[in-house]
């Protein structure tokens, strides 16, 4: 994978589990080490898309269904891939984004009813790209939804589904690893932060050579 062609990873994982910060974390490393970055996230990452966060992200936990919640993540997607991530990879620029597809497998796909293949349907239809490199920061579900909460920010709209959901997200995203193993690559989210980073600095500098 040649930076000069872009490269395109995500973060994955329950809440919690750290993927904002090492994003950001790595986003620097890359760039101190000469590299044209773009640090984005999902929902969101396009102006359209950063309005469409607001409606899935926040209120009561019921307030959309799973069917509509599909539709709200892949309208988001389709607007930031065309936005932001597609020129950027064009550019030749490293895409860095926290969550992607893979989100929307597990908490849409799972979380209320098995509605994976509508969300793979729709992924093909309208998406049809995948990252070159996942990193899975694996957390405790109770710890992650700890750390979630503590936050106390107006995005809890998923945290408030409680620790069933992570638990069975947690169970989701380790399935999808080993479905997608080739660009998977599962990191213990239990180490310090600092060993977490420079394991995931490590892979993806193998990624870039």
């Amino acid at each position: 994978m040649s930076g000069r062609h872009g490269l395109f990873l995500t973060f994955e994982g329950i809440d919690g589990s750290g993927k904002s910060t090492q994003a950001k974390r790595l986003a620097s490393a890359l760039q101190s080490a000469g590299h044209d970055v773009v640090l984005t996230r999902e929902p969101g990452g396009s102006p359209g898309a950063e309005e469409i966060r607001r409606l899935v992200l926040e209120g009561d936990p019921d307030r959309w269904s799973a069917e509509t919640e599909i539709l709200l993540f892949t309208a988001a997607r389709r607007d930031h891939l065309e936005r932001t991530i597609l020129p950027a990879l064009g550019a030749g620029k490293v895409v860095i984004c926290d969550r992607f597809a893979d989100s929307t497998r597990m908490y849409q796909g799972l979380s209320r009813g098995d509605l994976r293949p509508v969300v793979d349907q729709l992924h093909s239809l309208m998406i049809g790209r995948e990252p070159d490199l996942t990193l899975l920061i694996d957390m405790d579900p109770e710890i992650g939804l700890s750390r979630a909460k503590g936050r106390q920010g107006t995005e809890e709209r998923f945290e408030d589904f409680g620790v069933d959901l992570q638990r069975k997200m947690r169970t989701g995203f380790l399935s999808l690893a080993d479905e997608f193993s080739q660009r998977f690559r599962v990191i213990d989210g239990a180490q310090p932060m600092d060993a977490i980073a420079a394991e995931i600095l490590s892979l993806v500098t193998g990624a870039l050579e």
